[in-house]
């Protein structure tokens, strides 16, 4: 088994599908069925389900693009796998265009034999948590007091339901931005620059719509078919269903059933009693897939999971940020244990980041560039991520057009996917700083430099409602399409409230 560096847990212990288990079971039922143990079974026809972003032959092209990036030297075995007619990685989607299941066995093999290859980025990119605090320089001490942390910060004259007012105006933000960036999930950049100024809405100010759209325009670049019945101005009734707001939902739920002493364990065994697997992508669908198959945290991040990079930890942060208001130290120390079964590296940081970021945003008490230096103090300096994120503030605090932002940032990192950490969290920065705490410009700079919108208005959104501080400063045009209802698969929050919302976050940074 590949192993991999990280916050150590409880064992998840499954019963009925431990790996070892079903042999001795399978053995005894075999003579009950008429099948000799001694002879090979007849192989099984592939099934026609096409299951995106786990099947073997679909990973190694994903995997090879990792090794790439992180300086491991793979050409002996892509040339081993191209050579058998293996894919390239899918630009976007989660499955190749045909599928060979043929080629599975390699797959696994070529998957297995790329783990082992050491990349000459480990020492500046490590995924243990006392590893990353001394690699950091600048990480935030404690407060004197840590349970003042947990209280609402005040400024001069504001009431007890301060910090309420703010988490309210986060989750509303976090809403707004993901719904904002929904229609054009997946679409180049060039893309969503035509659509928007075909109707005028460039800067991005509002809502993308149809309306007014020439046909051959909509017939070059369609809307993303998941989301356009839902996000576009024309149709938007709630907050429809999204797994940026999944996540927060069900980190709530971790927080009130486990309070801040969660382990990556607990956050394993809420996942399988409360997540469909069917609402999970990327590297949280193989985390979910490991742990089906008796994969202990967190191993669950590492074994055949070449996206343990990308931004579904970074998706997570945000309850883990407005639950340490002031402390984005222990936000960030909690976004690790959370991150971890997923993820590694780049991965793991782009989650600390975004965590340390927001409970700075949340204590009342700083603006958006303090913050986002709070979420790069908990970064080692040296890594990717750290790197592209001070380029992206940089690039956005010396260039006043912020499409020039955007095109120097896609021409240095358009190499990576689309929803890598690295480029997405220098988007997210780079837009915050341009916007410099204004909200629409905040979520609208966010999703319009392209790669992962709705995530990273979601999150620019989340930033820039904490620094607002109450729902009633956000603009209307932005909140009042929401109708305060949520829809989820989360059992138990759907149609659930964000003023609702805003009150268990609110209990939950500042128990005790």
């Amino acid at each position: 088994m590949t192993s991999a560096p990280g916050a150590s847990a409880a064992p998840v212990h499954l019963p009925r599908v431990q790996p070892e288990d079903p042999v001795g079971r399978e053995l005894h039922r075999a003579p009950e069925d008429g099948r000799a143990t001694g002879t090979p079974a007849r192989p099984l026809r592939p099934a026609p389900l096409r299951l995106t972003w786990v099947q073997p032959e679909d990973l190694v092209g994903h995997e090879l693009r990792q090794a790439a990036e992180d300086g491991r030297d793979a050409r002996e075995l892509a040339a081993r796998w191209y050579a058998a007619g293996g894919h390239p990685a899918p630009p976007s989607a989660g499955a190749s265009p045909t599928p060979r299941p043929d080629l599975r066995p390699l797959a696994e093999s070529i998957l297995d034999a790329l783990a082992e290859l050491p990349s000459p980025l480990a020492p500046v990119e490590p995924t243990a948590l006392d590893a990353i605090v001394a690699a950091c320089p600048d990480w935030p001490s404690r407060p004197a007091d840590p349970a003042s942390a947990h209280q609402a910060p005040r400024h001069r004259g504001d009431g007890g339901g301060a910090l309420l007012d703010r988490l309210h105006a986060a989750w509303l933000g976090r809403a707004a931005g993901c719904l904002l960036g929904k229609p054009v999930e997946k679409l180049p950049l060039p893309a969503i620059r035509a659509l928007a100024r075909a109707t005028g809405n460039w800067p991005l100010r509002d809502w993308f719509t149809a309306r007014g759209v020439p046909a051959e325009l909509l017939a070059a670049h369609p809307w993303n078919r998941r989301s356009a019945a839902t996000s576009l101005a024309e149709n938007i009734d709630g907050m429809p269903e999204d797994d940026d707001l999944n996540y927060p939902l069900l980190n709530l739920l971790l927080l009130r059933r486990h309070g801040r002493g969660f382990s990556t364990a607990d956050v394993a065994r809420l996942w399988l009693d409360e997540l469909p697997a069917g609402r999970t992508f990327t590297a949280e669908r193989i985390a979910y897939r490991n742990l089906l198959d008796g994969v202990e945290p967190p191993h669950t991040a590492a074994l055949r999971n070449p996206f343990r990079e990308w931004i579904g930890a970074q998706i997570r942060a945000d309850v883990h940020g407005w639950t340490h208001p002031g402390d984005p130290a222990g936000a960030a120390r909690q976004a690790h244990r959370d991150a971890v079964l997923t993820h590694t590296g780049n991965g793991v940081y782009g989650a600390m980041f975004v965590a340390a970021a927001i409970a700075t945003a949340a204590s009342g008490n700083a603006d958006v560039h303090t913050s986002l230096a709070a979420g790069l103090a908990v970064v080692p300096p040296e890594s990717r991520l750290a790197r592209a994120v001070r380029s992206g503030i940089e690039a956005a605090r010396t260039q006043r057009d912020f499409d020039t932002v955007v095109d120097r940032l896609h021409s240095a990192l358009g190499g990576y996917h689309w929803v890598h950490a690295v480029p997405n969290a220098a988007l997210l920065a780079a837009a915050l700083t341009h916007a410099d705490g204004d909200f629409t410009r905040s979520i609208g700079a966010a999703v319009s430099g392209g790669w992962d919108t709705d995530s990273n208005g979601a999150t620019a959104g989340s930033v820039a409602g904490l620094l607002a501080g109450h729902p009633d400063r956000l603009p209307e045009s932005w909140t009042s399409p929401l109708k305060n209802r949520l829809s989820t698969s989360v059992p138990s929050f759907d149609g659930i409230g964000f003023d609702t919302l805003a009150a268990l976050t609110h209990s939950e940074a500042v128990r005790p």
